[in-house]
């Protein structure tokens, strides 16, 4: 070969080698996002955990935990900080290099909690044939077909007895061996089940959680298996918070993996971004803010929820801190943008006919902005701008979402928070198939793009 190919030879291997690289390191860069995104999902079976998941991961990149009843210290510029409510919503804040009444915040906000079962008290229902099952309410707009015939357990909080009755123990459950199932009727008593078959919260999808025998002693059967779970004393147990779970592990499905199945995505995907985001980005002028509600299933009217005024009251304690006036609050707004985060429809492949025909967001099509003339969603022209210019800047591509004219829409957090807090804001997440199934789908590539999206607008000067 003449030694004056040798260059371009070497060229050419030079750049073949830099995209075999590039290509690699993508492919596992979005198999390790989606393998976080999965491991916060299995971690949070129920809102409580989920905040919890959260509040570990903050302390672990050096986050410092403060006491909403107590004073701020000085909050110094470049450093993070967390507060927590109900313990199941938390507020992470990275004090920007401005004052946030000269700067703004940058704000992405999601939600932990995802349709599910709640337990009644005095729970337990006798049966015949030494049956017992639960007494449930449904937590939510849940897809309740989806839950039958699996295998299901406990998670949530349970207070225990203090010597303080205006301070009880909190102590989180996650019970993960399979304690429960709803069974289904069988077809041979409802040959037209496929045709339709309205269901009673009440009477069809109550679980069963065993069968009295000489092994299983007919009372207080909850508490002891939630004392036994804690090590606690049943006589102590004062109340609980306890949902039902699929206990089935978060999976990838597709021919190339390219699909994440599990419950929860929504809202947890979205949480796991706006995490990944603030613990990969950098202190900028603006103070970035992450705010993960609870309550969002349920209209957001609790002191948790994005309804009541707990976000606004951390910002004008964050502006304030320094000894800056009230008035900062609403300069700061003035300069600030939110993210609401909350996940999309995606296309459905056998049901194209329900979506708007010319804004129907895909699978592996990128974060979904949300619109609607109603104001269902905070989005309007400039803000959905915004939002785009930073996919493009982020190098990711982004979808519309727009409802059939002929169909109502749902809303979000976006609108509710605007009430109290007038700024710019844009309404998004990511598509996703079966939103509210006990097992939902979504892209993984989306899912990566999200967390691309989301750490420049952190790290935007």
């Amino acid at each position: 070969m003449p030694s004056e190919y040798m260059p371009l030879l070497i060229n050419m291997y030079l750049c073949v080698s830099h995209i075999i690289i590039t290509i690699i390191s993508n492919v596992l860069n979005m198999e390790n996002i989606a393998q976080q995104l999965m491991a916060l999902i299995d971690a949070s079976p129920v809102n409580f955990l989920a905040a919890a998941y959260v509040e570990e991961q903050l302390k672990a990149a050096g986050f410092t935990h403060l006491d909403a009843a107590k004073p701020f210290p000085m909050l110094m510029p470049g450093k993070g900080y967390f507060v927590t409510k109900n313990n199941s919503a938390v507020f992470a804040f990275r004090m920007g290099m401005s004052h946030p009444a000269e700067a703004g915040f940058k704000l992405i906000c999601a939600h932990s909690d995802s349709p599910c079962f709640r337990v009644k008290p005095a729970a337990e229902m006798h049966t015949e044939g030494g049956m017992v099952k639960l007494n449930t309410e449904v937590y939510g707009g849940s897809i309740l077909y989806t839950w039958f015939d699996r295998p299901l357990s406990l998670a949530g909080r349970v207070l225990l007895r203090t010597a303080n009755p205006l301070k009880p123990e909190v102590r989180r459950l996650k019970i993960e061996r399979p304690l429960l199932i709803i069974p289904h009727l069988a077809i041979h008593f409802n040959r037209q089940v496929n045709e339709g078959n309205k269901l009673s919260k009440q009477v069809d999808m109550l679980p069963v959680i065993g069968i009295i025998n000489d092994k299983l002693e007919a009372d207080n059967l909850l508490l002891k298996v939630v004392a036994e779970e804690l090590g606690a004393q049943m006589t102590d147990i004062l109340d609980f918070d306890l949902s039902l779970y699929d206990t089935q592990k978060a999976g990838l499905v597709g021919l190339n993996n390219e699909f994440i199945s599990c419950g929860r995505l929504d809202d947890l995907a979205m949480v796991h971004a706006g995490l990944y985001a603030l613990l990969h980005s950098s202190a900028t002028p603006m103070t970035q803010v992450l705010a993960v509600f609870d309550n969002e299933e349920t209209g957001s009217g609790t002191k948790q929820g994005a309804a009541s005024p707990v976000l606004r009251n951390l910002l004008e304690r964050v502006v304030t801190n320094d000894g800056c006036g009230a008035d900062g609050l609403y300069r700061a707004l003035e300069h600030s943008f939110m993210i609401s985060a909350d996940m999309a429809h995606a296309l459905h492949p056998n049901y194209p006919g329900k979506h708007d025909p010319t804004n129907h967001p895909v699978m592996g099509g990128g974060p979904v902005i949300k619109i609607n003339a109603n104001q269902k969603y905070v989005t309007d022209a400039e803000s959905a701008a915004v939002f785009a210019e930073i996919c493009r800047l982020a190098e990711v591509p982004c979808q519309y979402f727009v409802n059939h004219s002929d169909m109502a829409g749902g809303s979000t957090l976006g609108n509710i928070l605007t009430s109290q807090l007038p700024m710019r804001g844009v309404d998004m997440g990511n598509p996703m198939w079966g939103m509210h199934s006990v097992r939902e789908t979504a892209a993984v590539a989306d899912q990566e793009y999200a967390c691309k999206a989301f750490t420049t607008f952190f790290n935007l000067k």
